[in-house]
């Protein structure tokens, strides 16, 4: 049996969220506010480090450019990889999944680890797919 296809989203907020959703702003970024901070990194900012948390074969399905994968499962195992690819524990993360879930754990985890300034992406790369890039695919 296929999975059902992706159901058709509500209408977004000015900050590009679901009505009701219930971001968090102390542990959540928008998806136009990722964009905009991967963006920004052309004009010199500091250009935040996205990490995709998703198991390989949905990173393979769909996936943000440029995202490091680092599977939930394997974030422990991953550690050096990721230090080395941020660099120091005060660059800007992100952190997406599929919808934003696990996202929050590896948040958490990646802050428990030292990181200062990790967030997920609200509503995943879903999420993304709607609102900043229908190339994505959804799934």
């Amino acid at each position: 049996m296929s999975n059902p296809a992706p159901s058709i989203p509500a209408p977004l907020d000015s900050r590009g969220l679901p009505a009701n959703y219930p971001f968090k702003a102390e542990w959540e970024v928008t998806p136009r506010q990722t964009r905009d901070a991967l963006a920004a990194s052309a004009h010199g900012d500091a250009l935040p480090l996205l990490i995709d948390c998703r198991l390989p074969e949905e990173h393979a399905a769909a996936h943000i450019q440029g995202a490091l994968l680092a599977p939930m499962q394997s974030i422990m195992q991953l550690q050096d990889e990721i230090a080395e690819a941020a660099g120091s524990k005060d660059r800007p993360i992100i952190v997406h999944c599929h919808h934003g879930r696990r996202s929050l754990q590896v948040t958490a985890t990646l802050r428990g680890l030292g990181y200062t300034n990790v967030k997920s992406m609200a509503g995943g790369i879903d999420l993304w797919s709607i609102d900043i890039d229908a190339g994505v695919r959804r799934y």
